[in-house]
């Protein structure tokens, strides 16, 4: 399967765009703080081995004990989680560490304009939940965020284009924007995607926080997709109230109990 970055030549130049995909390697949340540690239970560091054999990070966030939810093209030949972490180089004794027993990247996911860029992960046992392992809910079909709404991302994604990353979880707060503010973007899709950033902020996700949650009022309300290569806001995150139906599907055909209605 062909990386985004092998792919970059075959589009329009003044149509770039980049996945906010950590191939190269993890880092921070530009323009953000450093989170408190485990302040954000539900984060989750997710170690994927590419089908090259190459090593990729991506952010997660668990939904339910045995499953985590981040992004489609964060996908690979195998995937660890770890739950409870807070700095990824030291050792915490807050970690969970789990392996993925399935992937399940939505059916239509286009690995060429990222639609559809979601993805749940089956854990192979279910987390422990404690102070600092827990789950986030996740918002109702119907729950359609408002743009000026101001949110947070987290993840371990770079604080520069050049910069070395950080070993710790950050997060930023985002503004949500009108859709017409990601008309650069040639495939976004104002059902399906959220416009996040104000572009006269210096406050981004970027490579290294891809698939991490965009929290709103305690909700994940998005999920990191992808955005400009100088990391410019704004960029666009996956809407997941658009996909609550399809994960309560996949969640009940994989789980002995009921889940909450969609």
């Amino acid at each position: 399967m062909e990386s985004v970055f092998e792919k970059m030549h075959l589009l329009p130049p003044l149509l770039l765009v980049i996945l906010l995909s950590p191939r190269a390697e993890a880092g921070e949340i530009i323009g953000g703080t450093e989170s408190k540690p485990h302040s954000r239970p539900y984060m989750a560091y997710l170690e994927t081995v590419t089908p090259q054999g190459h090593l990729m990070n991506c952010g997660g966030f668990l939904i339910r004990r045995d499953f985590v939810l981040t992004a489609a093209h964060c996908a690979g030949s195998s995937i660890t989680v770890t739950l409870g972490v807070h700095n990824i180089k030291e050792k915490e004794d807050t970690r969970q560490k789990y392996k993925v027993v399935k992937q399940f990247p939505h059916p239509n996911y286009d690995d060429d304009s990222n639609e559809n860029d979601i993805m749940l992960l089956k854990l192979k046992r279910k987390a422990k939940l404690t102070p600092a392992v827990g789950v986030v809910p996740l918002p109702s079909r119907f729950n359609l965020v408002p743009p000026g709404r101001m949110c947070r991302a987290a993840g371990w994604g770079r604080t520069g284009i050049e910069k070395p990353g950080s070993d710790t979880l950050q997060e930023v707060k985002l503004r949500l924007m009108d859709p017409q503010a990601c008309s650069l973007f040639e495939t976004f899709n104002h059902k399906k995607q959220l416009c996040v950033g104000s572009p006269k902020k210096e406050k981004s996700a970027f490579k290294g926080d891809s698939g991490g949650p965009l929290l709103c009022a305690g909700v994940a309300q998005g999920i990191v997709s992808y955005g400009q290569p100088d990391a410019k806001p704004p960029s666009v995150f996956t809407r997941i109230s658009h996909y609550r139906p399809w994960i309560s599907r996949v969640l009940k055909r994989n789980s002995p109990w009921l889940v909450g209605p969609a």
